[in-house]
């Protein structure tokens, strides 16, 4: 039998018309982009913001946000946000540092009203690191737009895990705006956490560098048990993106996450020595032009420290030697596509540092500071190991099998190739 070509034409209409109306099953939804690429990249935000804001309209919406949610042109997410839904963006929530992304690190973050939306500025890194119920009571959707940069003691994924509880317990829609790792997709190092370790630096079980985004964070801990409530939840993903992108690669515009996060490759540094920083009387950089880009410590031999580092096979990755006040080390030169472990050279030039000063980085730890430092580590081995003269290459050998493990358990969750 032949169909006339318009009841063809109408047919096709009416089952994309029911296609379209389908959504994925509750608990997670990936919202995928129906528009033409306008160019190399597009953020979630911008992704959203071009289907009008259709997933959220109607809504009454709360943002947490800060001065790193901008779309790929240059403008903040709360004011395209507010411009688009007017009074139904009814919220902020502001993280570690604030929403100006000024405020150092681990110091309180006051509730305020933002000067640029009117809006209040709910504290997310105050007297509570979880949205209260009466945070939340005004809104409908809660939405999370935050620059992350890849590392799991970095506090922004934190942040999102537990207002995705909250949003779960008070009944609440949940939405990541998906941004990119920058460390990009295939980087996945570093330890586990042990449970007893959990902490706001270390909230849910990925090796230290996990090599995912928030989005596809947040669909793999709303299925694998990490969180006691799960909400509804939905990823708007970026248009343009793979794993192989550092953000170099991107073409986007970087806008430091923090203080000490202020270039580029900041994030990659952060990885190199972010652990090692935890140590007694070492230097990572902190205040310089390239934090955490050094590696040193009081009274150490710079060129001994040196002669170690060209003996290690790290490619992609050089050093020079430099002393300062009465500290000594090496600068670190890391090609965003190194293809070292950056993450064991955290731990190798912690033990070599550790060495050269006879014990003393290590022996001197105790209380807040070791306790900080297991949290960021996920353990306490590291610490123990060090004492016990372990060799570094041993304590990183045990992260290999971890590390492929994890990369087998994410595969389902990835939203990129």
């Amino acid at each position: 039998m032949v169909f006339p070509r318009v009841f063809l034409r109408t047919l096709a209409a009416f089952i994309a018309l029911i296609l379209a109306s389908c959504e994925l099953p509750a608990p997670q939804q990936a919202y995928q982009p129906q528009v033409a690429q306008t160019g190399p990249f597009m953020l979630g935000i911008d992704v959203l913001a071009s289907r009008n804001f259709d997933l959220i309209q109607g809504k009454r919406v709360g943002l947490i946000t800060n001065q790193t949610s901008m779309t790929g042109r240059g403008e903040r997410t709360r004011t395209v946000m507010q411009r688009a839904l007017g009074p139904n963006l009814v919220a902020l929530y502001a993280p570690e540092h604030g929403i100006d992304g000024t405020i150092g690190a681990g110091l309180h973050v006051s509730t305020r009203r933002d000067n640029v939306t009117g809006l209040i500025v709910y504290s997310l890194y105050g007297p509570t690191r979880k949205p209260t119920p009466a945070m939340l009571a005004p809104i409908d959707v809660l939405v999370f737009d935050l620059q992350d940069i890849g590392c799991r003691s970095y506090t922004y994924i934190s942040t999102m895990i537990v207002a995705m509880e909250a949003a779960a317990e008070c009944g609440k829609q949940f939405v990541v705006l998906d941004r990119p790792n920058p460390l990009g997709g295939w980087r996945v190092e570093g330890p586990p956490l042990e449970s007893k370790w959990k902490s706001f630096v270390g909230q849910i079980p990925v090796p230290y560098v996990h090599g995912m985004t928030a989005g596809e964070l947040a669909m793999m801990a709303s299925s694998r048990g990490w969180m006691a409530h799960v909400p509804r939840l939905n990823v708007v993903k970026m248009q343009g993106w793979n794993r192989g992108m550092t953000w170099q690669d991107t073409g986007l515009h970087w806008y430091q996450t923090s203080p000490n996060i202020p270039h580029t490759n900041s994030p990659i540094y952060y990885v190199a020595t972010g652990i090692l920083g935890g140590a007694t009387s070492v230097d990572i950089g902190i205040g310089t032009e390239n934090p955490f880009g050094y590696a040193g410590g009081s009274g150490v031999n710079p060129q001994a420290l040196y002669a170690y580092c060209q003996r290690l096979n790290t490619p992609g990755v050089s050093f020079s030697p430099y002393s300062k006040d009465g500290f000594g080390g090496v600068r670190l030169n890391i090609s965003p596509h190194a293809s070292a472990d950056i993450t064991a050279l955290d731990v190798l030039l912690l033990a070599e540092i550790n060495r050269l000063t006879g014990g003393k980085v290590i022996g001197r730890m105790s209380g807040s500071k070791l306790n900080l430092f297991n949290k960021v580590y996920g353990s306490e081995s590291l610490y123990s190991d060090l004492r016990r003269g372990v060799p570094a290459t041993s304590i990183v050998s045990r992260w290999q099998g971890y590390n492929q493990s994890f990369r087998s358990q994410r595969q389902s969750f990835l939203l990129y190739p």
